[in-house]
């Protein structure tokens, strides 16, 4: 019988986000993320082990770890991922779902998302944070950017909002594909999505809003290319990082002419607002 490995993580919401990316490397394909932690999910035994034990090695020192494996038959997989994925609401404001559960027209913003392998469901801090802000910021007719697209929830959410077009780009190929998928199903026709990271590729023109929720380390190496595509009334999100590591960043922005506009947090993990002064 054709089987899928479960491997249940309870950890805290710092670290989920960085075992998600290190477990897609070791060959679990698809993840749903629940209240203490995240599930992880790969076709029979088709993953890397020693990799999951090194990985249960290195992140047992960053705080409460437990990782437990069982089995499911494939054909339950479906029913198992429709029964644990709630939707997001956001501000009663927007509904983050998947293409299963009933539109609630109540909310003015309704984003269809399967993640799959890709990041940004909105069940994590900050893709919240994002939703949060963009939901308050101005896409009407505006030229975006979204950095390290994941789902491209951002990217749809920019083009719900109004903006006129949208150039999404990710590193990873498997959040290149997921995105085309979420993009189709929230019939969005005005985003660009394409594999590569910022140093590598070329836009023309200059962006009126860049979405970036990466990580700290990534944030520091493009922010200062973020400021070069900013256009001088243009606003820049950041978001992936925590509350202690916001004067780091702001250090920086101020050192490339953006200040700061707004900030917000959630459980520890923060989003800031810049643009150019």
């Amino acid at each position: 019988m054709s089987y899928y490995t479960r491997l249940s993580v309870t950890c805290t919401s710092e670290v989920s986000e960085l075992l998600i990316a290190e477990l897609a490397h070791a060959g679990f394909d698809s993840f749903l993320e629940n209240e203490t932690g995240f599930e992880a999910y790969a076709e029979s035994d088709d993953y890397d082990k020693d990799a999951v034990v090194l990985i249960e090695e290195k992140y047992a020192t960053l705080g409460p770890l437990l990782l437990a494996f069982d089995r499911i038959e494939k054909q339950n997989w479906n029913e198992e991922w429709e029964r644990n994925y709630e939707p997001i609401i956001v501000d009663d404001q927007c509904i983050i779902r998947a293409e299963f559960h009933q539109p609630a027209r109540q909310y003015p913003f309704d984003l269809i998302i399967t993640p799959k392998m890709s990041f940004g469901t909105g069940h994590h801090q900050t893709t919240y944070l994002m939703i949060r802000a963009q939901i308050k910021m101005d896409h009407r007719d505006k030229r975006v950017m979204d950095a390290g697209c994941g789902t491209a929830i951002l990217s749809i959410m920019a083009s719900k909002l109004g903006a006129r077009q949208v150039e999404a780009f990710d590193i990873d190929e498997w959040s290149v594909t997921n995105s085309h998928d979420n993009i189709e199903l929230n019939h969005c026709q005005n985003i660009r999505h394409q594999i590569g990271k910022l140093s590598e590729l070329a836009f023309e023109g200059r962006f009126d809003i860049i979405l970036a929720n990466i990580n700290k380390n990534v944030l520091l190496d493009e922010i200062p290319l973020y400021a070069t595509y900013l256009g001088s009334t243009g606003q820049l999100l950041l978001s992936g990082f925590f509350t202690e590591d916001i004067p780091d960043l702001l250090d920086l922005a101020y050192s490339h002419g953006l200040s700061e506009i707004a900030r917000d947090q959630k459980d520890n993990w923060a989003s800031l607002l810049v643009m150019h002064s």
